[in-house]
């Protein structure tokens, strides 16, 4: 089960996780730290209130140069942990991925395994993600059971607990509701993105594998575009070929097997031709045990039933034609 993303919130931001949490959830933020304010924090709380208990807190502190994680039960904070490196930086974007296991969260910054926390409170309590400090957001996604990285990007290892005692002025996170660190939606053209060069490829590490979510963001193509297109890709085979064609208004969808090009498709939803020339979009590739569900701004426009057997072997995200494409997740 997975939330699709939210995108734009404000902040503070605050969701529940509807179902719960467990082995293989997959807490992804993409946003980016204000140029003032000095800390940030993440938090998955047993519940929305301030006064609730907090299992993850993930306090990143500009003003001490380090990362602190703890744990609050019965109002109190128990020991921090401290990492002494800072993998944020003012003004910049970064991507936050939380992946929670049985054991421990395992905490990824801009796709590089940050630290681990080991659970000091039962994951069944933990009902709520919270968000707040001197950051804007983009994007914030919840994937279910089986998301996140393969288990070669966290590495063994604990976050060091040191010895010395907490500084003055470190103490536990209180963010006011209005100020500094209450920042407006978060607004593209404070942080313009590079777009990335087309033809785009990369790779799909662990292949996909159901309630995996592709996440593209862009723009056709302004000037009389003909068509672009997004291939799924594994070896020299294609199993999903999406192919928006403005010069046939329409949308074709089709796989590339041993050689040979399959049966095309070509019907839509009510949605219809979803694509302008020069109107930007979000696509969403979600893939579910028997299809892939596409989504294009929040609306579903098709699904495409598997033709490959083992979902796994999909390794490879290709973007070619008439796009200007700003982002990418996978």
């Amino acid at each position: 089960m997975s939330c699709g993303p939210i995108y734009n919130p404000p902040v503070p931001f605050s969701t529940q996780f509807h179902n719960g949490v467990n082995d293989g959830t997959l807490v992804i933020i993409s946003g980016a730290v204000q140029h003032s304010g000095d800390r940030f924090a993440v938090n998955l709380q047993c519940g929305h209130s301030d006064s609730d208990d907090i299992a993850f807190h993930f306090n990143p502190r500009f003003d001490g140069g380090l990362v602190v994680c703890n744990t609050k039960e019965h109002k109190s904070w128990g020991k921090e942990e401290h990492k002494r490196e800072m993998p944020f930086h003012r003004g910049q974007p970064f991507e936050i991925r939380i992946l929670i296991s049985g054991h421990d969260y395992k905490v990824s910054v801009n796709r590089n395994h940050f630290l681990e926390y080991h659970h000091r409170i039962p994951l069944h309590k933990v009902k709520t993600l919270t968000v707040n400090g001197c950051v804007t957001l983009s994007s914030v996604e919840i994937q279910g059971q089986g998301g996140g990285f393969p288990q070669y990007q966290f590495p063994g290892g604990q976050m060091q607990n040191p010895a010395y005692p907490p500084q003055p002025g470190y103490a536990p996170q209180h963010f006011p509701q209005g100020g500094g660190c209450n920042p407006a939606p978060f607004n593209p053209g404070q942080f313009p993105p590079a777009n990335y060069a087309i033809p785009y490829q990369t790779n799909i590490y662990g292949g996909l594998f159901p309630s995996k979510v592709i996440v593209i963001r862009g723009a056709a193509g302004a000037h009389h575009p003909k068509r672009f297109h997004i291939n799924l890709k594994f070896g020299g085979e294609i199993a999903f070929h999406f192919n928006p064609r403005f010069d046939e208004n329409t949308i074709v969808r089709n796989s590339k097997l041993n050689g040979s090009w399959g049966k095309e498709e070509r019907q839509l939803h009510s949605c219809g031709m979803c694509f302008a020339p020069g109107q930007s979009f979000v696509i969403e590739i979600v893939c579910e045990h028997n299809h892939f569900r596409v989504n294009v701004n929040g609306n579903h426009v098709c699904n495409f039933n598997h033709r490959v057997p083992h979902l796994q072997q999909i390794d490879t995200l290709q973007i070619e034609g008439d796009v200007v494409l700003q982002h990418v997740q996978v």
